[in-house]
């Protein structure tokens, strides 16, 4: 029995007879020194190889045994490889037999991106015609135009020797790649190739130097923003990137965390921020360098990545602050009253504990249709809030202060009980109502919308006089200039509510 070989041809597995692996053995030399020292050499051998291997497995199957006879059918099959290239010789046929062709764009043959120079090798024609159709359908509303950068956009470029066999088809001898972009022109094809080409050259041109200057845009946005981002919330700087609202500073939202989301899942929160601010800034940044610089880079993989990793932290935190969002789902409400006397016609209310009596490190306004104001204090590890005043008439000729309280929760008794433990104080002392000028939350919880407004419901015809602090806290419908001057202290109580009145009056 003749000694038999196992080999791997193609990515597939023979077994074949000595005499055959001899014949083959020589043969695939041939082809070797034929196309190795040559572009694309590689590529062509392990075509051929596959080829082999399919003819292989056509004749005797996996299971049998290549002979002599087998390898003698390939070879005329395919050809000797002194063949190769020849006028007349039969090419080698790699792959599915006939001109299958795939459109890509030609990159032998280009002007601006090769668009038409593909289409031309796809339908076998002079490219020129094909640049002048999108020309003519350019001043048709834009359709060429229009036409051609979404072939540029869509198809894609035959950059290795493989993709420009398919963009060919099977009737080219690609062991010569010279032969590659040699399609019949006219003289008249050739001229206007020449004037496109010229054309060509100057709109990349001014191409380029648009892609330059929105390149340079983009770096520059991209690392302002991203260099704002890190002095804001990494190293809290101050001032210039504050906004014109008094008291709001970006600086200060980073610590606004600890008081409105659950401790756990502060630095989860710091952390996906940074993510999905910095990723799209850094991808920007990028971006415009490569478009000033016009390089190529391998860098798919890369931009995958962040894709995801942007995705993925975009959705944990999406989790992550709806959950916390849920706690704010409902609100609910709390009001007690308390009923004093006046023993004249004129009421005091004066300032009780003040703001100005705190330690007071940070000061964040939230704009909106009521500004919020957050006070915080970073030695007591606690948020305070202004309350609001409100001045009444009261109907029944009897005096009263009225303290109602809001909150948020996940429903409306949890929002109530958490209304229930606001901390506010107020106090009567004769003829005199101290409020205090803030309120605060209990130290075991964090924010949730919560409000304090006080209402003090007085006879008609009672003068009430306010100090400058609670004064601040009364937000009535009158000017802004009463507030301003440091006399004009006192309001008389009339049908329509409060109603400003000069200090000489009250004796009248």
């Amino acid at each position: 029995m003749d000694k038999t070989i196992n080999i791997n041809l193609g990515g597939v597995l023979f077994s074949i007879d000595e005499d055959a692996y001899r014949i083959l053995r020589d043969y695939l030399h041939a082809i070797d020194v034929k196309f190795r020292n040559i572009p694309g050499g590689n590529e062509t051998i392990e075509d051929i190889e596959s080829r082999i291997a399919e003819i292989f497995q056509s004749q005797k199957g996996l299971a049998g045994i290549i002979t002599k006879e087998n390898v003698e059918e390939m070879i005329r099959t395919i050809g000797n490889p002194e063949d190769f290239g020849q006028t007349g010789a039969e090419e080698p046929v790699y792959g599915t037999p006939g001109p299958r062709k795939t459109l890509f764009r030609n990159p032998e043959n280009t002007i601006i991106s090769g668009v038409c120079g593909g289409i031309g090798a796809y339908l076998n024609t002079d490219p020129v015609w094909i640049r002048i159709l999108f020309i003519v359908f350019s001043f048709v509303f834009g359709i060429g135009f229009f036409v051609y950068l979404a072939l540029w956009i869509a198809v894609p470029v035959a950059s290795s020797d493989s993709q420009k066999k398919e963009m060919y088809g099977g009737g080219h001898n690609w062991a010569m790649p010279q032969e590659w972009d040699k399609h019949p022109k006219s003289n008249v094809g050739k001229a206007f190739n020449e004037v496109f080409r010229a054309i060509g050259k100057v709109l990349f041109i001014i191409v380029r130097i648009i892609l330059i200057i929105f390149g340079i845009s983009l770096v520059f946005t991209g690392f302002l923003a991203l260099l704002t981002f890190v002095m804001v919330f990494v190293f809290k700087y101050p001032g210039a990137f504050s906004t014109d609202i008094t008291g709001f500073n970006l600086a200060y939202m980073p610590d606004f965390l600890n008081y409105i989301i659950t401790p756990q899942m502060i630095p989860w929160v710091k952390a996906l921020l940074a993510i999905v601010f910095s990723l799209p800034l850094i991808a920007l940044i990028y971006g415009g360098i490569r478009l000033i610089f016009w390089f190529r880079a391998r860098d798919g993989f890369i931009w995958l990545a962040g894709f995801i990793l942007w995705v993925m932290s975009a959705t944990a935190l999406s989790i992550i602050l709806f959950n916390e969002g849920i706690g704010f789902a409902e609100t609910g409400k709390t009001t007690s009253r308390e009923y004093f006397s006046v023993a004249s016609d004129t009421l005091f209310i004066r300032s009780g504990a003040k703001l100005s009596d705190i330690s007071i490190d940070k000061e964040i306004t939230v704009p909106g249709e009521e500004d919020d104001v957050f006070y915080i204090s970073d030695y007591k590890k606690e948020i305070y809030f202004r309350t609001n005043l409100n001045l009444y008439t009261d109907d029944d000729n009897s005096a009263s202060v009225e303290i109602r309280k809001r909150s948020a929760g996940r429903s409306t008794l949890d929002a109530r009980r958490k209304s229930e433990k606001l901390l506010y104080n107020f106090d009567i002392q004769g003829n005199t109502l101290y409020l205090d000028e803030f309120f605060t939350i209990p130290p075991e919880r964090k924010w949730s919308f919560d409000y304090v407004s006080v209402s003090v419901r007085v006879p008609e015809g009672t003068v009430i006089f306010m100090d400058k602090t609670v004064e601040g806290l009364f937000h009535p419908r009158r000017d802004a200039d009463y507030f301003s001057d440091s006399d004009h202290r006192f309001w008389k109580m009339t049908d329509n509510g409060p109603d400003y009145i000069d200090p000489p009056k009250m004796h009248k």
